[in-house]
Formats: C-alpha cells, structure tokens, sequence
C-alpha cells in the first residue's frame, strides 16, 4: 500500500506541475500575442503547450483511474472536467479569435477563472452545481 500512495503522490505532484506550466504558457503566450510578439513564432511556443496539455490530461487519467473516480460517474469528477474542457475553449477563444482585443482578455479571464472553478472542485472533492 504505500507503494500506491509514492507512485500517487508523484503523479498528481505532477499534475499539478503540468497545471502550472499551462497555465504559465497560456500566460505568457496570451500577452506576447496581445503585443503581437515576433515570440509568438518560435517553435517552443508553438510546440511546448501542447505537450504540456497532452501530459496534464494524461497524468489526470491516470490519477482517476488510481482513485477509482470517474467523469459521468462521480458527479464532482463530471463537474471537474466541463470545467477543464470549457478552460480549453476559452484559451483557444483567447488566443485565436479574431473578434477583437477586448473579447479575447475576457476569454483569457474565463479561462482562468473556469481553471481556478476546476482547482476548487478539485480541492473539496464535491460538486458545486450538480450536487
């Protein structure tokens, strides 16, 4: 048993990190795209968040699959994952729209704000709406 709980505690350690880098790579991208940054076209910035992403969401499979919890199951997991995937659809709004500056802060803003929803869920291990 507490070989489960190191091998647990190091993926969601790094989960947690892939959480970071996301949102430290959005970060940075949104700003020097607002700037309009000759940045935006190198090819860490192109390549490097998609990696990320990739590894966040497989790390955070893995995890529900080590605790047993599901999304469509586990209401608070469901709740968990709409507001990763609507994360997801903000910071593409925020990074590809071509609506105009003002909405694409707004949905940068959302996105983080729906990001910071999925880190409370994620906290309490509870639903907020579907409970």
């Amino acid at each position: 048993m507490d070989n489960f709980y190191s091998v647990y505690s190091g993926i969601k350690y790094f989960h947690l990190l892939m959480i970071g880098l996301s949102v430290t790579f959005l970060s940075v991208r949104f700003a020097l795209s607002l700037g309009q940054s000759a940045w935006m076209d190198k090819k860490l910035l192109r390549i490097a968040p998609h990696v990320i992403d990739t590894l966040l969401l497989l790390s955070g499979v893995i995890l529900c699959f080590m605790i047993k919890q599901y999304p469509f199951v586990d209401t608070w997991m469901t709740e968990k994952l709409a507001a990763v995937v609507a994360y997801i659809v903000l910071a593409i709004a925020a990074m590809k729209s071509s609506r105009g500056m003002l909405f694409r802060i707004f949905a940068f803003l959302g996105a983080i704000g729906w990001l910071v929803f999925a880190a409370k869920v994620a906290y309490i291990k509870q639903a907020v709406f579907l409970g």
